[in-house]
């Protein structure tokens, strides 16, 4: 079979012109039958039933499988399924199909996603249900240690998410690799209505931490969802002053991530100090800010009450971090607002950090003093 011959079944598959699809193989004869079934096509290796499957051509799916005989577990180079194409794109009626015709409910595709985890990326609760029903297992983790459950509340729909949670009671227990849990993840995605699913039928321990430490009340204000923060403090008593395995707390993170709504409500909602240290580092939200390059948050912070002279274990100061973070906009900031080079512990001025040619221009070139 020539390439155009191989380009036109691609095409005639995902456009689900059956007819026409017909028309090729049978002038092909036997021979062209017999290739094309189990052929795999272009750099992906799908066969003709992945591309079917995947745009839910039901009519086409039925010919390949009955009159082809096209192979209904056949794998592409990533290992997915027909059923892992139908499921991750929503075709109910395909699903639905090529479980009947025996395709393995939970098989695997690389990196051990099931077509349960991958109909969990879209909000179609139909296509759920018809893979719970015929036995998938959402308790089944992929390489990272997800499991379907963890998918549902990344992408919060409330309706799947309670249909597994029926399902599966116990299936929020489990914890990624990196010992995330669904909490942690629907907070760092902003799913209110998860996050309340999760605190009401749920029993995870207030400021659970992952290994890094992180909560997920970290999660939701350095994300920018201080909605979803508020609601971890009323119901689920999370700490606002917890600190990670660096020392850092919730108000370093918001601005390493620049979010100032969130600092706003971290520093005059509930009062956090902006001026506390990360221990060990003795950085305050300022270097952070900084060394990040957050023109906008390090203006944000000392109109908060930052402390622009504070200096952390080095003896460094937020023009050092800026240096360090090669900003130039930052350290220009900072300048512009009255903090001076000067020497950290060992000698070293912020100046001596600078290496890109922008960064160095800014001193070079020199600010008027100060009003």
């Amino acid at each position: 079979m020539d390439e155009s011959t191989c380009r036109l079944l691609v095409r005639l598959a995902q456009e689900g012109q059956l007819s026409s699809l017909e028309e090729v193989i049978s002038s092909g004869g036997s021979a062209a039958v017999q290739t094309v079934s189990s052929k795999h096509f272009g750099r992906s290796g799908d066969t003709l039933l992945h591309y079917a499957a995947r745009r839910g051509h039901l009519d086409m799916v039925e010919y390949l499988i009955k009159q082809l005989g096209v192979d209904v577990e056949a794998h592409n180079n990533d290992y997915k399924r027909p059923l892992h194409e139908a499921a991750s794109m929503s075709h109910q009626a395909c699903v639905s199909y090529l479980l009947r015709e025996g395709a393995t409910v939970d098989s695997l595709k690389k990196a051990d996603w099931t077509p349960l985890m991958m109909a969990c990326t879209r909000r179609n609760l139909g296509v759920v249900q018809e893979l719970l029903c015929r036995g998938a297992d959402p308790a089944l983790k992929n390489k990272d240690g997800w499991n379907s459950f963890h998918i549902a509340c990344r992408e919060g729909d409330p309706l799947v998410v309670r249909h597994i949670l029926v399902a599966a009671p116990d299936v929020w227990r489990t914890a990624s690799k990196t010992r995330r849990t669904a909490l942690h993840t629907a907070a760092m995605h902003g799913r209110e209505e998860v996050v309340q699913i999760l605190l009401e039928r749920c029993g995870y321990a207030p400021d659970c931490t992952d290994s890094c430490g992180v909560t997920p009340f970290m999660d939701a204000v350095r994300n920018g969802h201080v909605s979803v923060a508020r609601l971890l403090l009323e119901k689920h008593q999370a700490s606002p002053t917890a600190a990670d395995v660096l020392g850092a707390q919730a108000v370093h993170q918001v601005a390493v991530t620049g979010q100032e709504e969130a600092l706003r409500f971290l520093v005059l909602d509930l009062n956090v100090d902006v001026n506390q240290r990360a221990t060990g580092v003795q950085l305050t939200a300022l270097h952070y800010a900084a060394k990040e390059g957050h023109t906008s948050t390090i203006q944000t912070l000392l109109e908060l009450g930052a402390d622009l002279h504070a200096r952390d274990q080095k003896g460094r100061t937020a023009l050092h971090m800026a240096c360090i973070g090669q900003h130039a906009a930052a350290a220009r900031t900072l300048l512009q607002l009255g903090l001076r080079d000067s020497e950290d512990a060992c000698g070293a001025t912020a100046m001596q950090h600078a290496r890109k040619p922008d960064v160095v221009r800014v001193f070079e070139r020199g600010l008027p003093d100060p009003p």
